[in-house]
């Protein structure tokens, strides 16, 4: 058995300068875990995070952020030296955000509370903060996964795909975007805005910190199979799908951009070629029917071009996503009156095709015309009226977001607003525990 503060009198004595030196002197790293009913595991996981702190000579603290546990999992958890949070708004992410605001330290590493991360050797993680690393996350697939720790749709399917698709969305070089092991600097996670309440509060971290252009790495970890006997919080589709949607959120060049310029373009392709006449291709001839086929598709991907421009805009505003010199350009051209003006003649345009098919129809007398003949007409001319009122419409949307302002401060100054507030469930629950 390893040798830790309960074990030792040396270090049980030591342990009471340890709290109060903590008290009256800054720390250096918090370990923060979330807890929910994890009385079978929190003791040895505050046990070996302390017994790290011991033999590295670290000021440091274990801190729990429990998210309503009822099976004594806090009790355990003071009992063996850790500071307890209690954090009302359910949710891993929920938890930890609460823990990070309510952190002592200037680092901070975050692990899962059911003994599947060694807490006891969390050396390069510090090493890797303490030369400069805003981020360090850990890569399971590179330090090693136990039989049976992770499942296998989480572990061929589930993190593999949704790791890659972040690094191809936002070019980051995080390969295990979901490992629950990983630390960081505390003012540069506050900085984040972490606000994502579940699981996906993992993915949010990645992104958030890529986007920010912190300095980001990894190092391999292990996962053992956690000791709880019961099943674990985590629903593999649920919060799968919670994980992807919000890696679209925060890529609209992706979800908008290029899906919707790849489906106008080939429309228009279409359009082009069928405009004129049938359009034969040896034993396949295409006509009206995909002339209609590409004037929907033109005007679904142009839609889907124009919600890219107002995501983005609005994103950039509100602060979910930065500004970049390629925004600021496309800023600079995208006017509301500009918007009017393509929208105004795309809308003319349409409105002159649909009088010349007017007049060729007086022209016969308002007779019979030909079917094909009329449906090009009113095709050229629908999709161009149409175009025009997206795009009008679309520029005034762009306008109102672009002008949206964030209400004053009745009281405090700038830094106060930025400053996490005394009353989040971190801090006051941070008040409550020093008290106890």
């Amino acid at each position: 058995m390893s040798e830790t503060p309960e074990t030792n009198p040396v270090r049980a004595a030591w342990r009471d300068v340890e709290k109060s030196f903590a008290e009256t002197e800054p720390l250096e790293l918090t370990i923060l875990m979330p807890c929910l009913d994890e009385a079978e595991t929190i003791a040895i996981c505050v046990e070996k995070a302390r017994a790290f702190l011991w033999r590295t000579q670290i000021n440091g603290e274990v801190l729990i952020a429990d998210n309503g546990s009822k099976d004594g999992s806090q009790q355990i958890a003071r009992e063996r030296g850790a500071r307890v949070i209690p954090v009302k708004q359910r949710g891993y992410g929920a938890a930890l955000i609460a823990g990070i605001r309510a952190a002592r330290g200037r680092y901070v590493i975050m692990g899962d509370a059911d003994d599947s991360y060694d807490f006891a050797n969390l050396d390069a993680f510090v090493e890797k903060l303490r030369e400069g690393y805003e981020v360090v996350m850990g890569n399971r697939f590179r330090g090693g996964i136990a039989q049976s720790a992770m499942p296998r749709l989480h572990r061929y399917l589930g993190n593999p795909v949704l790791s890659s698709i972040g690094r191809l969305f936002f070019r980051s070089p995080i390969g295990d975007f979901h490992c629950g092991l990983r630390g960081f600097s505390r003012d540069a996670a506050l900085r984040l805005d972490l606000d994502s309440p579940g699981m996906e509060f993992a993915s949010e971290m990645v992104v958030k910190a890529t986007l920010a252009r912190y300095r980001i790495t990894e190092v391999p970890t292990t996962l053992r199979q956690d000791g709880r006997s019961r099943p674990p919080h985590l629903r593999s589709w649920r919060d799968g799908w919670r994980h992807l949607k919000l890696l679209l959120e925060f890529a609209p060049h992706w979800l908008f951009l290029y899906p919707g310029g790849a489906l106008a373009m080939m429309g228009a392709l279409l359009v082009a070629a069928l405009l004129p006449g049938p359009l034969d291709l040896g034993a396949l001839t295409l006509d009206n029917a995909t002339l209609l086929f590409a004037v929907a598709a033109v005007l679904v991907g142009t839609q889907l071009v124009l919600f890219y421009v107002v995501a983005k805009c609005a994103a950039v505003t509100a602060g979910l996503l930065p500004k970049s010199e390629r925004f600021d350009r496309m800023s600079e051209a995208i006017t509301v009156d500009r918007f009017c003006l393509v929208g105004g003649g795309l809308f003319l345009t349409g409105l002159l095709v649909a009088l010349a098919a007017v007049a060729r129809w007086l022209a016969t007398g308002l007779g019979d015309l030909d079917a094909g003949t009329s449906i090009r007409f009113a095709a050229a001319a629908t999709l161009f009226m149409a175009l025009g009122v997206q795009t009008a419409t679309a520029g005034f949307l762009v306008g109102l977001v672009r002008t949206r302002k964030q209400p004053a401060s009745k009281s405090g100054s700038d830094e106060d607003r930025r400053t996490p507030h005394a009353g989040t469930d971190g801090q006051k629950a941070a008040r409550s525990d020093e008290a106890a």
